[in-house]
C-alpha cells in the first residue's frame, strides 16, 4: 500500500482550518487523464480540490501509472493507493461466484483500502464522500439518517446494461457470466444509490434508463462530460503523422477495452474493404494505447495498429475522418467530443450517438449498416459535408466544455438543490 501525504500547492488551501475534508475514492488512479473515465474523474478531482481539502483512494491497475503520483499530491491532502494488477482483479472477481455478489465489486475488494478509509474517517471529520464507479461504494458510509457525510454516487454510466449487451453478443458460457455480472451488478447499483444522497451519470438517457431500471427514488442527476476544446483545437503547425500520400481514417481509443475491440474488428471486416475497393490508397489507423491480441491482428499494409502514442491530436487533426463504429456503449463517448473539437468529420453508429446532442447530418453521420458507413465515409473523401467538421466543432464549444460540467458538478456535492433539478 502506498499512501502519500500533500505537496505544496497553490490549487487547494488544505491546511486552512475552514476547509472541509471530502473522500474520494475512485476504482481507477485518475491520472494521467489518457482515457474516458480517467478523463472524468481527473475535472472530478481538479474542481474538488478548488473547495475541499481531498483525501483520495484508489486503484492503480496499469503500472506505468505510478509514474504520475507527484501530480496527485499537488491537489491532495492525502493519497492511497493500493496495486490492481489485471490478473489478481480477475482472481478477485471469481470469488463472486461463489458469495452471490457481481464480480466488479469484488474485483475492487481490499482490505488494506478499507483500513485506509476506516482510519482516515477516525482522524478527520469528512464532511462529503465522493464516490466514483459503484464498485468503489463497498468503503463509502452510505448513510441516509444524516449523521454521516453527505455521499455522492458518480455511476458515468449504466454498467449493468452495458454487461447485458455484452451477454447478448457472446456465447455460452461467457453470456451467461455476462448476464449473471447484469443482474447482480444492477441489484448493487440500486442499493447504493438508494443509500445514497445524489447519483450522477452521464447524460439524461442513462439517468433515465438507471431510473427505469432500479426504480431507486432518491435524486439522480445528469452532469455530461466534456472536452478541453483548447487543447483539442485544430492548430496548422501541427504535423502530421501520416505518409505525404496518405489518406487516413482515424480510430481513438483504449485498445484493451473490449467495446473498442469489437468496434475496430467489425469495422475492418465489414466496412473496410467497401472502402478499399472504391479508395485504393486509403489506411485505416488504430490509435491507442494496449491494443489486444484481437487488434494487433489486424494489421497489414492498409489498417496500422499504432499503439500508445504521445499525442493523439496529429492523428485526430490530419485525418480525412474519424470513426467510432460503437455496437456496444453507455453514455458519452469521448472519442467523438475530441474528433468534433478537433473539427473533423465524425462517422459514428447509434449506440455511439446515445447522449450526445448532436443532429445526424449537421454535426456528424450515424449509420449502423456497413454500406451505409461506406457511403458516409466515401462521401466525406469526395468533398461532401464540407462544414460538418466546423458545426461540431461550434456544437462542442457551446455544450461540452469542462467548466459548465464542473461547476454542476460541484454543485451536486454540495446539495445545491437548484442546480440537480436543472439537470435531472
Amino acid at each position: 500500500m502506498v499512501i502519500l501525504q500533500a505537496a505544496s500547492s497553490s490549487l487547494q488551501p488544505r491546511e486552512a482550518r475552514d476547509v472541509p475534508d471530502l473522500l474520494l475514492l475512485c476504482h481507477r488512479i485518475p491520472y494521467p487523464p489518457d482515457k474516458g473515465d480517467k478523463i472524468r474523474s481527473y475535472r472530478w478531482l481538479m474542481a474538488l480540490a478548488q473547495q475541499y481539502r481531498v483525501h483520495l483512494g484508489a486503484f492503480v491497475d496499469d503500472a506505468s501509472d505510478w509514474a504520475h503520483l507527484e501530480q496527485l499530491r499537488c491537489l491532495c491532502a492525502e493519497i492511497c493507493l493500493r496495486p490492481l494488477p489485471p490478473l489478481r482483479a480477475r482472481l478477485r472477481g471469481l470469488s463472486a461466484l461463489f458469495t452471490g455478489g457481481p464480480l466488479t465489486v469484488a474485483c475492487y475488494r481490499d482490505h488494506h483500502m478499507a483500513a485506509w478509509v476506516d482510519g482516515l474517517a477516525a482522524r478527520r471529520h469528512l464532511s462529503h464522500v465522493v464516490v466514483f464507479s459503484s464498485a468503489m461504494a463497498q468503503y463509502a458510509p452510505l448513510r441516509r439518517d444524516g449523521r454521516g457525510p453527505r455521499c455522492v454516487l458518480d455511476f458515468v454510466d449504466v454498467d449493468a446494461d452495458k454487461w447485458a449487451q455484452f451477454a447478448r453478443r457472446s456465447r455460452w458460457p461467457m453470456a451467461w457470466l455476462y448476464a449473471r455480472e447484469s443482474r447482480t451488478l444492477l441489484s448493487h447499483d440500486s442499493r447504493v444509490a438508494q443509500a445514497s444522497a445524489a447519483s450522477l451519470f452521464v447524460s439524461a438517457p442513462e439517468t433515465a434508463l438507471f431510473k427505469e431500471l432500479s426504480g431507486v427514488e432518491t435524486p439522480l442527476t445528469a452532469v455530461p462530460n466534456g472536452v478541453d476544446v483548447t487543447y483539442f483545437a485544430p492548430c496548422s503547425a501541427r504535423p502530421s503523422p501520416f505518409a505525404d500520400d496518405a489518406t487516413a481514417i482515424v480510430f481513438t481509443g483504449a485498445m484493451d477495452y473490449w467495446a473498442n475491440i469489437d468496434a475496430v474488428r467489425w469495422f475492418a471486416a465489414a466496412v473496410w474493404p467497401l472502402l478499399r475497393e472504391r479508395h485504393p490508397h486509403l489506411r485505416f489507423y488504430v490509435v491507442g494505447a494496449r491494443p489486444s491480441r484481437q487488434v494487433r491482428a489486424l494489421a497489414c499494409d492498409d489498417i496500422v495498429v499504432s499503439g500508445r502514442v504521445p499525442d493523439v491530436r496529429p492523428y485526430l487533426q490530419h485525418a480525412a475522418a474519424v470513426v467510432a463504429p460503437m455496437r456496444i456503449a453507455r453514455g458519452i463517448q469521448n472519442k467523438l467530443l475530441e474528433g468534433m473539437a478537433m473539427a473533423r468529420p465524425v462517422v459514428t453508429t447509434s449506440m455511439g450517438l446515445q447522449g450526445l446532442d448532436a443532429v445526424p447530418g449537421r454535426h456528424l453521420l450515424v449509420a449502423d449498416e456497413p454500406m451505409a458507413m461506406a457511403d458516409g465515409i466515401s462521401a466525406i473523401l469526395h468533398g461532401a459535408y464540407g462544414d460538418l467538421g466546423v458545426r461540431a466543432r461550434g456544437l462542442v464549444c457551446d455544450q461540452y466544455d469542462w467548466p459548465a460540467a464542473m461547476a454542476r458538478f460541484l454543485a451536486v456535492v454540495a446539495g445545491d438543490k437548484a442546480i440537480a433539478e436543472l439537470s435531472a
